[in-house]
């Protein structure tokens, strides 16, 4: 089993604990209502989001992917960290065993924030992943975190 690293970061206005809160702790709801086209819905299957915690996205019919789901291996409110596994779905493939990521929230200078993205894909075999083979499911993440970001812009009261 070979592992790939891949990491990006961007920088928002927004307070690192709201993208936090939007992204991490409430994603379940937000998600799903902010991009219905692509999220039908995520529901826990085990757990109530907290560390051990499976979360299960679902998607829309017609779309390229059934499911996926995801396991809470750290959860720290505190520091603004989530590390979580993508453990189950068709997304695998099969060139993938799963993929772990972790997800941080920094602080800058300006009363927004840095986050910070880190993916580890544990292949099947000696396969060795090249950025250009997980391009597009980087651009969604990165989609899906611009269009939180519009959205608590637009809605400062929101968590």
């Amino acid at each position: 089993m070979g592992v790939t690293c891949f990491s990006q970061e961007f920088t928002t206005p927004i307070a690192p604990t709201k993208m936090f809160k939007a992204l991490i702790l409430d994603s379940h709801n937000l998600i799903p209502t902010l991009m219905p086209q692509a999220i039908k819905s995520i529901e826990f299957v085990e757990g109530d989001g907290g560390a051990g915690s499976i979360k299960q996205t679902n998607f829309p019919e017609g779309a390229h992917f059934k499911y996926l789901k995801h396991k809470t291996d750290v959860l720290d409110k505190e520091n603004l960290v989530c590390k979580y596994s993508l453990i189950e779905g068709d997304v695998l493939g099969d060139k993938l065993d799963s993929i772990a990521y972790e997800v941080k929230f920094e602080a800058s200078g300006n009363g927004g924030c840095v986050c910070k993205m880190t993916s580890a894909y544990h292949t099947k075999g000696d396969l060795v992943l090249k950025e250009e083979d997980i391009k597009e499911g980087k651009e969604k993440a990165m989609g899906m975190y611009k269009v939180v970001e519009a959205y608590l812009l637009a809605n400062p009261d929101a968590y």
